[in-house]
């Protein structure tokens, strides 16, 4: 399978009288987070929540900033996440991708909404069962 671009928008969740931005995403749906440069960190003046340390590729850690709360849109359909601050390009990765119920269509090599939920993104709630009285089993 080749690469997968995909347009998507990016804006900063606690800002929305910011701008928002257009970006050109690669598509990983082996990486977990969504990646952002410095300068799109720094227009969208998103505030470093914490830092945290990425293995990258070729096996090095780095220590970067994390960075939110960030909005983040595809299809119409929108996820609200952080970001690892680093590399030069967006990279859309699982965690976004999961929330706004998108995936990769390997044959056509592209992102689509999920043909499962055409229309409004699903999620999965899996948890214990309610009893009448609210109350957990």
């Amino acid at each position: 399978m080749g690469l997968v671009w995909q347009h998507i928008r990016i804006a900063n969740a606690a800002r929305p009288e910011l701008e928002e931005i257009d970006a050109n995403a690669l598509v990983d749906s082996g990486a977990i987070d969504l990646c952002i440069p410095q300068h799109i960190a720094n227009q969208l003046r998103l505030a470093v929540a914490e830092h945290r340390e990425v293995t990258v590729a070729d096996g090095r850690r780095e220590i970067v900033d994390y960075v939110g709360p960030i909005k983040v849109e595809v299809f119409g359909r929108s996820a609200f996440t952080g970001a690892l601050v680093m590399g030069d390009q967006v990279l859309l990765g699982a965690i976004p991708m999961e929330a706004m119920d998108v995936l990769v269509d390997p044959r056509g090599q592209r992102l689509i909404p999920n043909p499962e939920n055409p229309n409004i993104p699903g999620a999965m709630a899996v948890g214990l069962p309610h009893r009448k009285d609210g109350r957990h089993d």
